[in-house]
């Protein structure tokens, strides 16, 4: 009478296994994130360094250099010439990784898509909060409250690759997953709160070049998939639609995801990417630019700021705007992913599946904390280049990232020593102690 009757409902188990392809194709892109990672990294500390020497004046030049056709529009500083254009080939690649995970990846089965999904959200949401609070009484340095809610799908890739080559699949398919949700509510943020002066003429003209773009790639698919007119046809067409965005008063890269989502992708019956066609060769062309061009030079010229200014690098820690991102990104994004997760676990009674534990997501979640690209995308919509508010939010993001990726080697190097241990084969000697000692004694 005393004995509990066991639960008949049945436990779900999260961060299960994932499927061979989707494993497969994370390893090709953990490869390819973590070479761009590093090129990024190496670009940031070149532009901190000639910031920051007695030849900062010729960087700020070089940033400064305006070119372009000004009746279009488009006379850019290189500067703003990487953030809305380089960065539009970036933000490109993540509307195709976001159709291609909706469409045939993991997804697009609701028990599998809820736990990144979710934890993303909470992921946005505390950090967005946290900031919000810290500069609650400046309304001025109140409009960066969007900065600390992003993670760098690169950089956070590359740090993984680095300290985590033996952690289950399961983890690393979690962060890609986690991260390219992240990314598509940083667009939805970007569109919706840092569009102005918006335009409806050009806007009528986008749908047009936009539809003709689509239309295009899904009718003549073969045609692009096998021959080189992609890149003779679809590539000036994708370049006429983001001026004309650029023009619409909504930030240029929108387009770049708009048309990664028009991209038709290949897949079979059974609803599995079996590679070929005109996104993988899209992709494969455009990948190392993205990684190799677009992305560090974004950073070359967004992360060269003078550490602390005249008042020295003391002052950095008095003002709300370097404050709150550092605070929002080591702590909020973590807390808000493994606080989702947890409530996740609560709300439905499913179980962590028996390879994970808490503390490998916890690991995973600091990394959400690495904000690189995306959040100084976001701080120079929001203050601009050249100012203090503008520079506060820089460094704040490049020392938040580097003290989420130190927590991150902290917590996920020795889980990683124990799974690589963990797969490492017996000794025969340890399957039996009599067994053991004999053999030893005959050797």
């Amino acid at each position: 009478m005393d004995q509990k009757s066991p639960d008949p409902r049945p436990r779900s188990f999260l961060f299960g296994a994932g499927s061979s392809s989707e494993l497969l194709r994370l390893g090709s892109i953990l490869r390819k994130e973590t070479v761009g990672g590093a090129l990024l990294v190496v670009a940031a500390i070149i532009a901190l360094v000639w910031a920051n020497s007695p030849l900062s004046a010729g960087y700020f030049q070089l940033r400064d250099i305006r070119v372009g056709y000004e009746p279009w529009h488009l006379e850019l500083s290189l500067g703003e010439w990487a953030s809305d254009g380089l960065l539009a080939v970036f933000f490109f690649l993540v509307g195709l990784e976001l159709k291609r995970e909706f469409l045939i990846g993991d997804l697009r089965e609701p028990g599998k898509s809820v736990v990144p999904v979710a934890a993303a959200a909470g992921g946005v949401a505390v950090p967005a909060i946290i900031y919000s609070v810290v500069n609650v009484a400046s309304p001025e340095t109140l409009r960066g409250w969007a900065i600390p809610t992003a993670t760098d799908i690169a950089f956070a890739v590359a740090v993984l690759a680095l300290i985590g080559s033996h952690l289950p699949g399961a983890l690393r398919i979690f962060l890609l997953t986690l991260a390219v949700v992240d990314d598509l509510i940083a667009i939805g943020i970007i569109a919706v709160f840092y569009s102005h002066d918006i335009r409806p003429e050009p806007l009528l003209v986008v749908l047009l070049a936009l539809s003709s773009y689509t239309l295009l790639a899904h009718r003549y698919r073969r045609f692009f998939g096998t021959r080189g007119a992609a890149w003779l046809i679809l590539l000036p067409l994708g370049a006429a639609a983001w001026v004309l965005v650029h023009n619409s008063g909504i930030h240029a890269t929108v387009a770049g995801v708009m048309l990664g989502f028009a991209v038709p992708l290949a897949h079979s019956k059974s609803g599995r990417d079996p590679g070929g066609g005109l996104a993988e060769i899209l992709e494969h062309g455009l990948r190392p630019v993205s990684a190799g061009i677009a992305v560090p030079v974004f950073a070359f010229f967004a992360a060269g700021v003078q550490v602390g200014g005249r008042d020295g690098i003391g002052s950095l820690f008095a003002n709300p705007v370097t404050v709150g991102i550092i605070i929002a990104l080591v702590v909020g994004k973590p807390v808000g992913i493994l606080g989702t997760v947890w409530l996740l676990t609560k709300a439905t009674r499913a179980r962590l599946d028996r390879s994970i534990k808490w503390i490998d997501i916890f690991g995973v979640s600091l990394l959400g904390g690495i904000g690189f690209t995306v959040s100084l995308l976001v701080a120079e919509l929001s203050f601009g280049h050249g100012n203090n508010y503008g520079d506060q939010a820089t460094t704040g993001i490049l020392a938040a990232s580097l003290i989420a990726s130190l927590l991150a080697a902290a917590v996920l190097l020795p889980r990683n020593r124990h799974y690589r241990q963990a797969s490492l084969p017996r000794p025969a000697s340890a399957a039996g102690s009599g067994s053991g000692e004999s053999s030893q004694s005959a050797a």
